[in-house]
């Protein structure tokens, strides 16, 4: 076989093995011992590929894992941008993986792989490096990381006699275990909506949304829940300029607390947030973290404006809160996050035993979207010995341990 053609196999074979656990717990065939297997391969293959096989790696990788993310251009009036941003994520993650090219030392580029798992390239922090071992026999904590990168690199620098003796330090990456986390002690219904996103935002399609919200409210109240947690956006209007709608909510708050995504304008601000609706009042929690380039640019201030105007319409002008957001629900503590958020180490922050997530994954339907979220969820969950309650429009909804 031709040397070039080789080793752009072997390229594509690595990203297969480094993203093969999400494919697998997208169809329901995810098992530790695969996943444990699949894992260890893809980062034994990582530090010892050709050079260029490196570059068709991180190219093939960035498609597999993110090849979703242009789906949602189209919702912006510009579909002619989902194959760029497609093909852009596989040059992103080639220049993620770019510094493994300039070594064929196994030792180096295990030390540079621990180093490429601090790095968020564009704010994005959905490639992380210790997520392929989420559901396996190995741990998500940087020191199993590290302890799985030393065990298959330094078997390169031993004698022959000992070559495999390293792979002893396996032992100090097993899962051990996570901090303990905890069902609250409260009855909570979530509920996941099938809304298309061409339909969302239609006005005709307002009315019959708001009802089917209400009659979910109802039901919940019939069932005896302390709790109804309802998508994000799923009240898809500014609802601080709807004074009718917040009045009913209020009116249902008195029997059940309501949790439910929607808009906030202030001060000429545009906010994605969560409605909190307890006793007849409400809270509002602002979001910490945006999508990047979804709902802000990750871009120096001189471009923001021409690439916000240019490609999205203005869309991409949502602003935060400067510290994450608590719901005191009935004496119980809950931490707030709206959708990528609930993936970021800054919203585990300080006292959070639980978590109220809500999200809007139509943006990629379909997609392993909903399925990568999951798994990040997961991996946020465990490290910090959260649960988290997740209620999704599209896929998603559930509890996550």
């Amino acid at each position: 076989m031709n040397k070039l053609i080789k080793e752009i196999l072997l390229g594509i074979f690595t990203a297969f093995l480094l993203g093969a656990f999400i494919y697998l717990e997208h169809f329901g065939l995810s098992y530790k011992i695969i996943n444990t297997a699949l894992g260890l391969a893809a980062f034994a293959m990582l530090l010892y590929l050709p050079k260029k096989s490196i570059l068709v790696f991180g190219f093939f990788t960035g498609l597999l894992w993110f090849y979703w993310i242009g789906y949602s251009f189209k919702y912006q009036g510009i579909s002619y941008m989902e194959p760029i941003i497609t093909v852009a994520f596989g040059f992103i993650y080639l220049l993620f993986f770019l510094p493994l090219y300039f070594t064929n030392n196994a030792l180096i580029r295990a030390f540079l792989l621990f180093g490429l798992s601090f790095f968020e390239p564009l704010d994005w922090n959905w490639m992380q490096l210790e997520l392929p071992f989420v559901n396996s026999y190995i741990g998500i904590y940087k020191y199993q990381f590290a302890a799985v990168l030393l065990a298959l690199s330094l078997p390169s620098l031993m004698p022959k006699k000992y070559k495999y003796l390293p792979l002893v330090l396996l032992i100090a990456a097993l899962n051990y275990g996570y901090p303990p986390q905890y069902d609250a002690p409260l009855k909570i219904k979530l509920i996941q909506t099938e809304i298309k996103q061409e339909d969302k935002w239609q006005r005709e399609n307002l009315y019959p949304t708001v009802y089917a919200m209400f009659q979910e409210i109802q039901k919940a109240i019939k069932e005896g829940y302390d709790v109804i947690i309802l998508p994000e956006s799923v009240f898809p209007l500014f609802m601080n300029k709807t004074p009718k709608l917040i009045e009913n909510l209020e009116k249902f708050s008195q029997k059940i607390t309501i949790v439910a995504g929607s808009l906030l304008k202030e001060n000429r601000k545009n906010y994605n947030v969560t409605y909190m609706f307890q006793n007849g009042s409400y809270k509002i929690a602002k979001k910490l973290v945006l999508v990047p380039f979804g709902e802000y640019i990750p871009l120096p201030k001189f471009a923001q404006k021409f690439i916000n105007d240019t490609f999205f319409n203005g869309a991409s002008d949502f602003v935060t809160a400067t510290k994450p957001t608590d719901f005191l629900i009935k004496g119980v503590k809950f931490r707030n996050a709206i959708c990528y958020e609930a993936t970021c180490q800054e919203i585990y922050e300080g006292d959070v035993k639980y978590l109220i997530a809500i999200s809007n994954n139509a943006w990629f339907a379909p997609s392993i979207e909903p399925t990568l979220q999951k798994l990040l969820l997961e991996y946020c969950a465990r490290k910090n010995g959260v649960t988290i309650y997740h209620s999704a429009n599209y896929k998603g909804t559930g509890v996550i341990k």
